[in-house]
């Protein structure tokens, strides 16, 4: 029969294959066959290098900001005009522009309302039937011209189609838009009002339409605002004028360029002392917050105006009542900074609220001296309703929080603004690489801060969350960290974080090693400050400064959701003898992969520790391996420190029974 063979294949093999199709086709529904993506490492080209950084023609567009709002307390809205002057540095020309919306997540018939699950409501965005935003006129300014146009609202989306087409590498189009929204209670946990003893505190974000980004990888990123993936936006400058009734204070993102108009003498006195000062200075006591005396007199309303460059966002807070305090920011260039921080009376006290402007200012200084200097010239902290959120400059975290959660809290969400705000990665489709990198460097800060103030604080201890103690949990999730942001299971998307932040650990302190992965890790920090990395220049970035080969580590632990189970499953010796070698035998019974750490005991009670490369998993799931030993072993243990996501420990152990 062997002869007929070569006449049918071409007869059989398609048959075979069309019914293997068939058979694939009609397996279970897998959405992460469509919402994850795969592993397959680009090649580089001119705008992104092999390398793992910006190419030689690296571009990315533009968008400035000039904003003109009014805040109406007396209905709970904002309102006002934004222009946006965008500049077109992409190769490409662009008959249309894709903007932001993301207050219309709230509106009743939004994609994320359509998609919430029976019962629940995780994002907080039912039962909003004011919701979203109100869009009035929209006029394009272009080439001389100036002209109306009717945008095309689709959800989140706002798209404008122009007359005349956007021309290549620096062609500009300015763009006015009108709106207008209530603030919701609750917004989606990033924004909202918490009423206290003293009046509501607002935090105020996503607050104007802002431009999507066009990149050379995805072209207009629309993905819409669900709840769950946060945002990717453009860099530029920001001037942007608040209106509000005379007696509230707000805070926002940047720099405030009218204090003379807004603040009293002594305020204005304390913030330049506590510009020289290492301790945190009173701006607004705790007796003085509301009265009369904190505010001037004179006028209903008051315009607030800041500036703020080269950033991709600014949020901003408001309240009549806020204890206000701040101190110096010493950076390692020699510059100096502020940190602020405004909280109700309810939350002042040596355990709470009163250190958050400590808190702030050393999270600002580890990170600017270990990642990247801090570019900006105020950070604040608002206590609020939002469990912890981030902007340039400006970050909402819980007005209940106290000691070590108050500090991971602070330290947590003024981090974004490295990982994303600095490295403007794209939240929407990757959260991991904001999230994880961001908790990554928290947890190095919460061992340091303080000489070790909070780091075996049992709410928050670094060496148990990159040990045994967590790592069980985060690694039998259902969903890989490559799994698009929004279709990550919204129980389960805490992965994106503790995942993240425990396999950049693991590469830190076991497969690469300190010096090289931290050397690694700034370089891609510093390649990527203000610009946009994918997934794919982090990877080509660590693999080469590192001068690793990290490819199978980064398909096992951010595309896949296996598992880690080495065991070892005897030893011998050579030639019976066990003065001559011992012969340990290891097995890889998961389907991941990682180095092996080996302790062995023999006889005498002597002890070795001794690890094995990844590299030994190249030719199959069993190794053997010649240990000089000189008498019998008594002991063999895998993993001892439990370091690594070991699934099954029953079997790391190997002890001599005579």
């Amino acid at each position: 029969m062997k002869n007929f063979i070569p006449y049918f294949l071409p007869i059989i093999l398609p048959v075979m294959l069309h019914a293997q199709n068939i058979l694939s086709d009609n397996k279970p529904y897998d959405p992460h066959e469509l919402f994850t993506q795969s592993f397959s490492m680009p090649a580089g080209n001119e705008y992104r290098s092999a390398k793992g950084v910006p190419g030689h023609s690296y571009w990315q567009n533009n968008a400035s900001y000039l904003i003109h709002a009014r805040f109406s307390e007396k209905d709970t809205t904002v309102s006002g005009d934004v222009t946006i002057t965008y500049t077109n540095n992409s190769p490409d020309k662009l008959d249309y522009l894709w903007l932001q919306l993301d207050q219309n997540i709230f509106k009743p018939d939004s994609r994320s309302v359509a998609a919430t699950r029976y019962p629940g409501d995780y994002f907080g965005v039912l039962g909003k039937p004011n919701g979203g935003f109100q869009i009035g006129e929209v006029r394009i300014t272009q080439g001389g011209k100036n002209y109306q146009t009717d945008p095309l609202i689709t959800d989140t989306r706002m798209q404008v189609r122009l007359s005349t087409p956007l021309s290549p590498k620096g062609d500009k189009v300015s763009i006015n838009i009108h709106f207008s929204f209530a603030i919701p209670l609750d917004g989606a946990g990033r924004f909202g009002r918490q009423y206290t003893q003293n009046g509501v505190i607002y935090q105020i974000g996503q607050w104007y339409p802002r431009m999507c980004v066009y990149d050379d990888v995805e072209g207009w990123n629309t993905l819409p605002y669900m709840g769950l993936g946060e945002f990717y936006c453009d860099y530029g400058n920001y001037d942007y004028y608040i209106t509000a009734p005379a007696d509230m204070i707000i805070y926002g993102s940047g720099d405030l360029q009218n204090p003379t108009d807004v603040l009293t003498p002594a305020e204005i006195k304390r913030l330049a002392l506590a510009a020289n000062s290492n301790k945190t200075v009173s701006i607004i006591g705790k007796d003085e917050a509301g009265t009369p005396a904190s505010r001037p007199q004179g006028k209903e309303n008051l315009t607030w105006h800041f500036k703020m460059q080269n950033t991709r966002d600014v949020g901003w807070a408001a309240g009549k009542a806020m204890i206000w305090d701040a101190a110096r920011i010493n950076l390692p260039s020699g510059r100096s900074a502020m940190a602020m921080s405004c909280y109700p009376i309810e939350s002042a006290g040596d355990t709470a609220w009163t250190r958050s402007t400590e808190y702030l200012k050393a999270s600002i200084e580890f990170y600017s001296t270990h990642f990247f200097e801090y570019p900006w010239n105020n950070a604040v902290s608002s206590a609020g309703i939002t469990p912890g959120m981030e902007y340039p400059g400006m970050i909402f975290n819980n007005y209940k929080e106290t000691k070590a959660r108050l500090w991971f809290l602070i330290a947590h969400e003024i981090g974004h603004n490295w990982y994303p705000m600095i490295v403007g990665s794209n939240e929407r489709r990757y959260m991991w690489q904001d999230e994880g990198f961001n908790t990554y460097i928290n947890y190095i800060a919460t061992d340091q801060f303080n000489q070790g103030e909070y780091a075996n604080d049992p709410a928050y201890v670094a060496k148990d969350f990159f040990g045994s103690k967590v790592y069980a949990q985060f690694m039998q999730y259902k969903d890989p960290l490559m799994t698009v942001s929004d279709a990550m299971d919204e129980e389960q998307h805490f992965q994106f974080y503790g995942k993240t932040a425990y396999g950049l650990n693991l590469l830190r302190t076991v497969v690469v090693g300190k010096e090289r992965f931290d050397y690694a890790f700034r370089k891609y920090t510093e390649a990527w400050a203000f610009k946009h990395p994918t997934p794919y220049d982090f990877f080509h970035c660590i693999n080469n400064a590192a001068g690793e080969d990290l490819n199978w580590f980064w398909k096992e632990w951010f595309f896949t959701t296996w598992q880690l189970d080495q065991a070892v499953t005897g030893v011998s010796y050579v030639d019976r003898d066990p003065a001559k070698g011992a012969l340990i035998t290891i097995h890889n019974n998961g389907k991941m992969i990682l180095p092996v750490i080996v302790r062995i005991k023999d006889a005498n009670g002597k002890e070795n520790t001794l690890q094995l490369p990844v590299d030994i998993w190249k030719r199959g799931a069993s190794w053997t391996f010649r240990y000089p030993s000189s008498v019998a072993i008594q002991k063999v243990i895998l993993d001892p420190e439990n370091v690594l996501p070991d699934m099954d420990r029953k079997n790391n152990e190997w002890t001599n029974h005579p």
